[in-house]
């Protein structure tokens, strides 16, 4: 049990080293659509999660599958907010247009 804790751990610390690196690279125009798709998995997360939730096998589940519902949809929703007003920074000024 032990080992698989500290495997899970070494694999997590690689995949947050791993994933700063990786958006780091990212240009900014590309940010847009990267940002839908890592929406679209915090989709399948809060799918997942509720699933994790709903199954009763274990106080400690239902409740680590509640706070993966919070956070993925916390997740989701600020990642719609910040898609938003970039494509809001590209649509045409309807008050100038109208003068």
């Amino acid at each position: 049990m032990n080992e698989m804790i500290l495997i899970s751990i070494y694999i997590f610390v690689l995949a947050i080293f791993i994933g700063f690196e990786v958006i780091t690279k990212v240009p900014p125009l590309l940010h847009t659509p990267l940002m839908s798709g890592s929406n679209a998995i915090s989709g399948i997360t809060i799918v997942g999660a509720i699933l994790s939730t709903g199954t009763g096998h274990s106080m400690l589940a239902t409740v680590l599958g509640m706070l993966a519902v919070i956070t993925a949809t916390i997740n989701v929703v600020g990642g719609y907010m910040v898609t938003d007003r970039m494509l809001g920074m590209f649509t045409k000024d309807k008050k100038k247009g109208a003068k």
